[in-house]
């Protein structure tokens, strides 16, 4: 992906960004460069390599799913300044 300058003066003006033209020619080469480091990694041949969830061979120690407090629903709903079909009711706030 080739970027331009304009690209680059367009993308502040959208993000409300004031950039003078050594700042726009410096964000340009820095971004040249990322995104021809993504290219690079794209032509890198990944066949046959499993996607990991980490960088690191790790296992995430889990423990078993238990309820480990007592519903307190009622006790909840009962203290609250509007309830309607177990919901809690809350003024509006945009209109």
């Amino acid at each position: 992906m080739t970027l331009s300058i304009d690209d680059i003066k367009r993308t502040a003006k959208l993000a409300q960004i004031e950039t003078s033209e050594l700042e726009a020619q410096q964000t340009l080469k820095q971004l040249s460069a990322i995104f021809d480091l993504i290219a690079q990694m794209q032509q890198v041949d990944t066949t046959g390599v499993d996607p990991m969830s980490h960088a690191q061979d790790m296992v995430q120690r889990l423990r078993e799913d238990q309820v480990t407090e007592t519903d307190q629903h009622q006790l909840f709903q009962s203290i609250a300044p509007q309830v309607e079909a177990d919901l809690y009711l809350v003024p509006k706030v945009i209109e």
